[in-house]
Parts: C-alpha cells; structure tokens; sequence
C-alpha cells in the first residue's frame, strides 16, 4: 500500500474512521480550516519576524514537533491541537525568517512567501483541472524520493550533532550548482506532495471521514508546506550568495 510522503497523510490515514456524531467531513470545511490554521500561522510569525525574538525558534520547534506528534497519533484531538500546532510553528517560522533575512537581503522573505502561496494555487488548480493526475506510480515515484530525501537529512542533522556542519548541499550560504540543483529537486518533491494532499483529503471527504478529520487534514498540509516554504527560503538564500 502505498503512502504519502507526507508522514501525516497516508493512504490508511482515513481507514476504520467512523463518525460518532453523524457529521461528516466536507471539502468546503476542510477549506476552511485550512485557511484558519494559516492565518494563525502567520499572525505568530509576523509577530516573531516583527520583534526579531529569536528564542522562540527553538521553542516553536520542538513544541511544534511535539504536536505534532500528539496529533498523528491522536487525530481526534486535532481540533485543539492543530492551531497550537499553527502557532508553535508560526513562532519558529518568523524567527527563522528574521535570520535569513538578516543574513541575506530582507527581500528574501516575502519573495519565499509569494513564489510557496503561488505554488500551492498552481498545484491545487493543476490537480482540480486533471492536468495532474494522482496514479499509483506517481504515488510511488513521490514516496521513494521524499523518503530519499528524510535520509539526507537525517545524515546532514547527524553530521553536524557530532561536530560537523551537516552536509554541503544542505548550507544555505553554498552557492555552488550542486547545491542550487539540489534544493530545486527538493522544492519539486516538496510541491508534488502538496498534490499528493490534495488527493487525500479529497478521499477524506469521499469516504465521509469523521468532522475532526478537517482539521487534521488541514494539519497535513500544513506540514508540507512549512516544508516547502523553508526550502523555497533556503534556494533563495543560495541564488543570494551567488551576488
């Protein structure tokens, strides 16, 4: 059985869920909530990025993770703990976006946020209109290179706990084409599993998953797109360094 990249949403995520009220999960909802977890998101990290409160950077992400765990784990509490998830992530994302911002060229920030909004609305219209289509072998080809990825990362996060500086590929100040291609393959896996979400919660909706599951679908992408706009943040700073 094949699943998404995105450790949130997999194929089995909606499997034996049955609503215990009579309300189900609807598109229109799903929507909604989605708008309301990133709207949080983005008041937390406006009000980081504006004050430059660097220390809640490793608060919002170990809170974040921690969540999010809690979430994966307990989807029915998703509705509480969801837009904890959106602020703790928020608080993290504005600060390390001061960073770069601060290390790079102040530019970079909004141009991060404008090109991962301008991918998501591509995507989402590419996949309602069919010009995307989610088979089994696009679910597998997306699978086999997102977990490809989690490896590099993990070995780059390994490298620098033990006294290195992680992989190359991965620092944000290394301008070379390696490195520049590499975070472009990694923003075109991260925007395919954005499509990949769209699927799920479409079959969320169709298989009439309990109410609660919006909000947990709404997580989901969520997660993939703290994902994309980092790397999309990371690209950015490279082709910087390149002046």
């Amino acid at each position: 059985m094949i699943k998404s990249g995105n450790p949130a949403l997999s194929k089995k995520t909606f499997d034996n869920l049955k609503s215990k009220t009579g309300e189900v999960m609807t598109l229109d909802g799903a929507v909604n909530k989605i708008a309301i977890s990133l709207a949080v998101l983005l008041f937390a990290a406006y009000y980081t990025y504006t004050n430059a409160v660097m220390n809640y950077v490793w608060v919002g992400s170990i809170g974040g993770f921690i969540v999010a765990l809690v979430t994966i784990y307990k989807k029915e509490w998703a509705p509480v703990t969801v837009p904890i998830y959106a602020v703790l992530e928020g608080l993290a994302l504005g600060g390390i976006s001061k960073l770069y911002a601060e290390m790079f060229e102040p530019g970079i920030v909004p141009q991060a946020i404008s090109l991962t909004l301008g991918i998501l609305i591509a995507l989402l219209f590419a996949y309602k209109t069919k010009i995307i289509k989610v088979t089994e072998n696009f679910k597998l080809g997306v699978f086999a290179a997102t977990m490809g990825l989690l490896i590099v990362y993990l070995i780059s996060y390994f490298m620098s706990v033990f006294g290195g500086t992680g992989l190359p590929i991965m620092n944000p100040a290394n301008a070379s084409v390696l490195s520049i291609g590499f975070s472009i393959f990694v923003i075109v896996i991260a925007s395919l599993n954005l499509v990949m979400d769209f699927d799920f919660i479409e079959k969320g909706v169709e298989n009439g998953a309990p109410k609660y599951m919006e909000w947990y679908s709404a997580f989901g992408l969520l997660v993939t797109l703290i994902w994309l706009y980092v790397e999309i943040l990371r690209l950015l700073a490279k082709l910087s360094s390149r002046d």
